[in-house]
């Protein structure tokens, strides 16, 4: 790899992941003390950044900075949006983290978010943090609007293609499905409707065993089939709400 890096462009990381609490972002710790009172103090938290090297494609170098930080390969992306207003660096903490590792302030970002459930990545670094997307930290530059992004891209996404099952494990409940549908849209489903229409679904496959080692009575397991989603999928419309 020709480790070079291209100027003033770089790809930010907004990594998605279900749990019991609802839907989190990941976030990486932004620290710096110069030990001098004429410059602030940064202490706080960012998305996940990366140059792009010399010989790479875009989806490479996104896929690079993802796979460094979670250890995973295979895991739903989108490019969604590029950000690169000339008032991204808002205060003098954006500017003094910048200077502080040489990067010219103007900086054109290319936005992807990463789907996964939480439950099969292990972190490999210790700077970062799950946030539920409800109770994000204040954040570096303007990444709270890329989130925000990002995260109106996503509710889309799973009313019109079955990006909600990259969410969820390999196995879940219909219990799993209804609050993965309700923590990203952040509405509340009826239950009874709701199932009626899972069974509908020929592409969400029926197994023969039960999530046990919960305090509730073991419920049945589904999984999602894509083969049956893609030759069916002009003949059944995903679920509507």
């Amino acid at each position: 790899m020709d480790f070079r890096k291209v100027p003033n462009i770089s790809i930010d990381c907004i990594i998605f992941g279900l749990s019991t609490n609802g839907i989190n972002i990941l976030l990486s710790k932004r620290v710096l003390n110069m030990h001098d009172d004429q410059y602030p103090v940064i202490d706080d938290w960012m998305l996940t950044s990366g140059y792009i090297m010399k010989d790479e494609s875009l989806d490479e170098a996104a896929l690079r900075i993802f796979s460094n930080l979670t250890g995973l390969k295979q895991v739903y992306y989108k490019q969604f949006g590029t950000f690169g207003n000339p008032d991204r660096v808002k205060n003098n903490k954006d500017l003094l983290w910048m200077l502080s590792r040489d990067i010219n302030p103007r900086v054109i970002s290319v936005a992807y978010y990463f789907l996964l459930s939480k439950e099969k990545v292990t972190l490999k670094k210790q700077n970062v943090k799950w946030f539920s997307i409800k109770q994000i930290p204040q954040l570096g530059f303007d990444h709270e609007d890329i989130i925000a992004s990002a995260y109106d891209d996503l509710k889309q996404k799973v009313l019109t293609e079955p990006v909600i099952f990259e969410l969820l494990p390999d196995k879940f409940t219909l219990n799993e499905l209804q609050q993965a549908y309700e923590s990203v849209l952040d509405i509340k489903i009826d239950n009874r409707n709701f199932r009626k229409k899972i069974i509908s679904k020929t592409y969400i496959v029926p197994l023969a065993e039960k999530r046990t080692g919960v305090s509730k009575k073991p419920a049945n397991l589904y999984m999602f089939s894509r083969d049956i989603y893609e030759k069916t999928k002009s003949k059944h419309q995903l679920i509507n709400f």
